[in-house]
């Protein structure tokens, strides 16, 4: 068995844990909002035909903001076809998906979701086919109170008062050539500016996200960043990351070390926006919305939307079904999220629903909580106050990817308000467990009140609508306190967390 060392202070810290850090993503891409969040025909569907049970699975995973309409379906999006009495509105070719948008939810019965579930909306502007006016039209309709044509089209709709949108991102992916519309820096970062320079012309107040990179692997990574926000410094407030791994060819080594990547994109990124900041002689800082990410076998088959003459509405898309590894993977990518919180202030976990999704429905029928699911709801929920500095003393071993990489990986939270300190911890070896040493003299006199630990011997496992209990978080039984330390035992491939406070 390895041993590691992970030194807590509170005296060092990182910066506030930030509630947006837990936002989540709903796209019209196959199942994720038909059959996924909204099913008329289902027993427990509210008026609006949005099912009940994905709410409160919702809620339970703690989700704070949630992204819309897209991702790649926004670049072809019409937002007004989806407005307005819902027999008059027309069905459109989504082309990023090859499919049939029936466009029976849109910006209203999105907005009458979110309040229902308790998540703030993040709003999504076509930069692709569309552009400037586009995007005003669609803020004036959502922002303002009332007295122009689109601001009295909501409220005849039946929105008498503005959503009040704060969060709103300048297109999506524009550096992909997948994107409809996509486009240079140069090109992208002039249209993201002057979109930007005229949505606050109606409110000031608006946070603005501008495109970075779709993912570090991109041949125009760091170049894309400097070009565009060389454009657009003044006039927004985050960058964009995507980022999703997944096990290839079997290595699973290197697939459990994916934080390296994520780490490494933040750290990249931050550093282009700080250089631009000082060329622009700029007093604000750009900061990060991680608003994609997550684990997505994007060569599997169910990846590959339809072609020909077949634009269903709703196809099975990207629906993985995610094992243990994967759960581990995610838990380690919010241990990433969460120490780079100085920078990342908003993120956004791709997708709710169906769509490489930790919660996953059947038309009309069951609901289930996909293995990333329990990672993700226990750091959501306990997470809170201030993220520490670690001290992290722990082996290392050997990837094909990433060469020598530590075996564990780890984040604390300190709440100051309660006392409560938790620590979200990762044992990335194969085949070792790691025996987890805290040194808490910074925190004296805590006790261990909750340490569970998600594992299995079979990293495999993966849940269904039949089984999606076998593999839960279990209580670790090691977790004991002695002088002002912590010991435990992590079993390999395993994500682990322990919520301590004072005696």
């Amino acid at each position: 068995m390895y041993s590691a060392t992970v030194s807590l202070d509170p005296a060092f810290v990182v910066g506030p844990v930030r509630r947006r850090t837990f936002g989540s993503f709903v796209e019209h891409l196959g199942r994720c909002v038909y059959t996924g969040i909204h099913d008329p025909g289902h027993p427990t569907a509210d008026a609006d035909g949005f099912r009940g049970d994905v709410i409160e699975l919702t809620r339970e995973l703690g989700v704070s903001t949630v992204r819309y309409p897209g991702g790649n379906f926004v670049s072809g999006y019409r937002w007004e076809d989806a407005v307005g009495p819902v027999e008059q509105r027309t069905p459109r070719l989504d082309l990023a998906w090859h499919s049939t948008e029936p466009n029976l939810v849109g910006v209203d019965e999105f907005m009458r979701w979110a309040a229902r579930t308790g998540v703030e909306p993040m709003m999504a502007v076509n930069l692709g086919t569309r552009g400037v006016q586009e995007a005003l039209d669609l803020l004036e309709y959502c922002n303002v109170p009332g007295g122009s044509f689109w601001a009295d089209q909501r409220r005849a709709n039946g929105a008498e008062d503005p959503y009040r949108i704060k969060m709103w991102c300048l297109g999506n992916e524009m550096d992909g050539p997948w994107q409809i519309g996509s486009k240079t820096p140069q090109e992208y970062g002039r249209l993201a500016a002057e979109t930007a320079r005229a949505m606050r012309m109606i409110d000031p107040g608006l946070e603005l996200v501008v495109c970075g990179s779709s993912g570090s692997q991109m041949p125009t990574f760091g170049e894309w960043e400097r070009v565009v926000l060389t454009e657009a410094y003044e006039h927004v407030d985050y960058v964009s990351a995507h980022a999703y791994y997944w096990e290839e060819d079997g290595d699973l080594a290197s697939f459990l070390a994916s934080v390296v990547d994520m780490d490494h994109f933040v750290e990249s990124v931050a550093a282009t926006a700080d250089a631009v900041r000082a060329a622009r002689k700029q007093t604000k800082r750009v900061h990060i919305s991680f608003d994609e990410w997550n684990v997505w076998y994007q060569k599997r088959a169910e990846s590959r939307p339809p072609s020909g003459d077949d634009w269903p509405v709703a196809p099975v898309l990207l629906e993985d079904r995610y094992n243990v590894a994967d759960a581990v993977v995610v838990g380690n990518m919010l241990i990433s999220l969460l120490r780079n919180t100085d920078r990342v202030h908003s993120a956004s976990m791709a997708q709710l629903v169906n769509v490489i999704a930790p919660i996953m429905t059947e038309p009309g029928g069951r609901i289930w909580k996909q293995t990333i699911f329990h990672p993700f709801a226990l750091t959501a929920r306990h997470a809170a106050g201030e993220v520490l500095r670690l001290a992290i003393d722990s082996p290392v071993h050997e990837t094909a990817r990433f060469g020598e990489v530590a075996v564990l990986d780890a984040v604390a939270t300190h709440d100051a308000e309660s006392g409560d300190v938790v620590v979200f911890a990762v044992n990335r070896s194969l085949t070792e467990g790691v025996a987890l040493d805290l040194d808490l003299r910074g925190f004296p006199g805590m006790r261990v009140a909750e340490a569970v630990t998600l594992s299995n011997p079979d990293h495999t496992w993966s849940a269904t609508a039949d089984d999606d209990t076998s593999v839960l978080p279990q209580p670790n039984t090691s977790a004991k306190v002695a002088d002002d330390r912590v010991r435990a035992e992590l079993p390999p491939v395993s994500w682990s967390m322990l919520r301590l406070v004072r005696e």
